[in-house]
Order: structure tokens, then sequence, then C-alpha cells
């Protein structure tokens, strides 16, 4: 599975979401799975938003046929657009779902990774981070995906900002040193992202 995050500075919200809502008719291309997204709790004028594709191969397809008469919508109300592709390595979790309709936030970590520790953080993703994750209540799945230029992005979708609070609170300082992150990570960027519900499609 293929899953595309952007991230996007809004200068006209309104319009911006009037074109969100254009997206809707994404369900009918072929190799869709599913999009949603909302706004930075961090950064209010700051849009993100995950779209998932069963390769890149339909991906790449959509992009020459449809994607630019349903992105005209949003035309002008944005700047800094970002767009990152990343291939589904496996789940945080099991069984994950690209759904949105249950999901009150959504956690992105986006690591650079040094290139001789990159099978390290691979494993202290699984046998760490992952187990810690998926017991945490509040924490319904996620995935960790991989980009080249060893660049990897841990999406985990949460039912309740709360209970994403109370993981970071009581457990992230801790797993990070049993994990040795200062030693595997370059650089490491996130944010906590509210769903909008009018986005999901």
């Amino acid at each position: 599975m293929l899953v595309k995050w952007i991230r996007c500075t809004v200068v006209d919200r309104p319009g911006f979401e009037r074109g969100q809502r254009k997206w809707a008719g994404l369900p009918g291309e072929p190799g869709f799975r599913g999009q949603g997204g909302g706004w930075s709790r961090g950064r209010p004028d700051v849009a993100h938003i995950f779209a998932f594709w069963e390769s890149r191969a339909f991906y790449d397809s959509f992009m020459a046929r449809s994607h630019d008469r349903l992105a005209a919508a949003q035309s002008g109300t944005y700047k800094d657009m970002q767009v990152r592709l990343f291939e589904h390595r496996f789940d945080v979790k099991v069984g994950f779902e690209p759904r949105f309709t249950d999901v009150d936030v959504v956690r992105v970590a986006h690591c650079r990774v040094h290139a001789e520790r990159v099978e390290h953080f691979t494993l202290v993703q699984e046998k760490v981070w992952n187990p810690a994750m998926a017991g945490s209540p509040g924490m319904l799945r996620g995935l960790f995906g991989e980009a080249p230029g060893n660049e990897f992005l841990v999406l985990s979708m949460w039912d309740s900002a709360a209970e994403h609070g109370k993981y970071r609170a009581e457990r992230v300082e801790r797993l990070g040193l049993r994990a040795q992150i200062e030693a595997d990570v370059a650089a490491i960027a996130g944010d906590v992202v509210g769903v909008e519900s009018a986005w999901t499609v």
C-alpha cells in the first residue's frame, strides 16, 4: 500500500474546506483505499491530509488523469505544500485499515534515520514502539512506512486526544531511551492532527 502525506499552510480556511469536500469523488478511482485528515493541534493554519492507494501504479495513473481536476477547487487557498510518499512496511497493532470515521486524532512522526542505523531503527519500531502503542488504551491502529533516502513515517490513530496525551506523558520518554532513538534518528518532525469528519473519503 502507498501512503501519501500532504502538509500545507492554509491562507483561506473556508475556501480550503470547501475544496476539501470536492475530493468525495475519489472512491470511484481504481486502487483508491481511503483519505482523511484535519488541522494541526499545534498550528491552526496547518492542514494534514493522508491518502492511501493499493499501489504506486494506481496512484500514478490517478495523478495523470483525475488529480488536477479535483485539486483545482483548492487552488489559491494554501501555500507551502509538502507532499511525501511512503510504502507501507508493517502495521502498528494489527489489521490496519485506512478508515477515519472512529478517529479523533492522528499522530504523525516523520523520521530521517542515519543510513547505518536503519536496520536497528526498524527493529526497534517493531519490538519496542509497536507493542507499547498497541497496548495503549485509545490507540486504534497505525502503520510504519518507508521512503527512499532513509525516511520513515509512523502514523497512529487514536479515539481521543486525551488518551494520546496520556501515552505521551507516561511512556514516550522512557521508551525513547530504551529504543536508543537519539543514536538512530538524524531528524524527527511530527504533529498531532485533529480529524475533520467532512474530509474523510
